[in-house]
């Protein structure tokens, strides 16, 4: 499944011409029965093959550890910074409920407005086409401006995005693991500090019985970095004094430091299910179970699904094997 990322052209100067045309993805799931057509469909095929090949990509590996960093992922981290910046630009307004500060939806309104020209900074001149297309998939994945919520949903559509950047050859197979140690991590730290920042709903939440109230994808990729762990085990990420000392190097360590940042009382009351994901024997068996539950409880899902946006990139089409 890794043959999307391996992609014609060697460098700029010898780019393919792009056989298709560009076009602006838009809903095509409207209804139950069409969840259908987005499981036989060329995007989840991408998108699921995306998913796993990042997974293998990082297995083992420390966040701290040696890799290549080009420029596009110079440049994506950039555009992430730029995200960063606006929130300290927009600081909360005064209201009376507690969630859903109104002034995210300034701030939505000035990605909403730039996310062409932040898209063309990272798409070089000969594919300048796309970025109309691809600016729809970051710009879903920041959360909604009307709800002032955000969920896995959203986190999808910031993966899809990556994943469009893959098909047009802006960002090669060597750039895997840059894509989830540098730009999804910096992605995922912007997106806590809005979901602080503006006190975001959960788009969509399970409560105690979801994984996790806003992400899933770090889950994945962070259970698949401990694979063969020395001496971390599942068991040992409920123990803060080892989440203290190791989050930095494991993606999954530090979403658990977030929860216990966020909330209060007791882990087992609070994430349920990932209190009986540690009693799993090991990091492969939790990772195996985690794709199983994303597939199942993300994009299996109609409430999630629906949202989705198919363009050429990313096409509801049947897959073609």
């Amino acid at each position: 499944f890794t043959s999307f990322l391996h992609l014609p052209g060697t460098s700029e100067e010898v780019a393919p011409p792009l056989q298709q045309s560009f076009m602006i993805p838009k809903k095509e799931i409207n209804v139950v029965s069409d969840m259908a057509k987005w499981k036989r469909s060329q995007a989840y095929a991408d998108y699921m093959g995306f998913i796993l090949t990042l997974n293998e990509g990082v297995r083992g590996k420390k966040l701290t550890c040696e890799y290549k960093v080009s420029e596009p992922i110079e440049k994506l981290v950039a555009l992430l910074n730029t995200l960063d910046r606006w929130i300290d630009e927009t600081p909360p307004v005064d209201q009376p409920s507690r969630f859903g500060n109104k002034a995210f939806r300034t701030w939505y309104a000035k990605l909403d407005q730039e996310a062409e020209k932040l898209v063309a900074t990272v798409i070089p001149k000969h594919l300048a086409d796309t970025a109309p297309e691809v600016a729809v998939y970051l710009k879903e994945s920041v959360g909604n401006s009307t709800r002032i919520d955000y969920g896995t949903g959203h986190e999808a559509a910031f993966a899809a995005f990556l994943c469009c950047l893959c098909k047009i050859g802006v960002l090669r197979v060597d750039d895997q693991m840059a894509i989830v140690f540098k730009v999804f991590n910096r992605y995922l730290e912007v997106m806590r500090k809005l979901q602080k920042t503006y006190r975001m709903e959960p788009a969509g939440s399970q409560g105690v019985w979801g994984l996790d109230d806003f992400q899933f994808l770090p889950f994945i990729w962070g259970s698949s970095q401990l694979i063969d762990h020395p001496n971390l085990e599942p068991r040992h990420f409920v123990d803060e004094k080892v989440v203290n000392e190791n989050h930095k190097d494991f993606m999954f360590l530090e979403c658990i430091l977030f929860i216990t940042e966020m909330k209060t009382g007791p882990f087992a009351e609070h994430s349920n299910q990932l209190w009986n994901i540690s009693a799993v024997p090991s990091w492969s068996k939790v990772n195996q179970g985690l794709i199983r539950m994303y597939k199942a409880e993300c994009l299996e899902k109609f409430p999630v699904i629906q949202h989705f946006k198919f363009g050429s990139l990313l096409p509801i089409q049947p897959v073609t094997s």
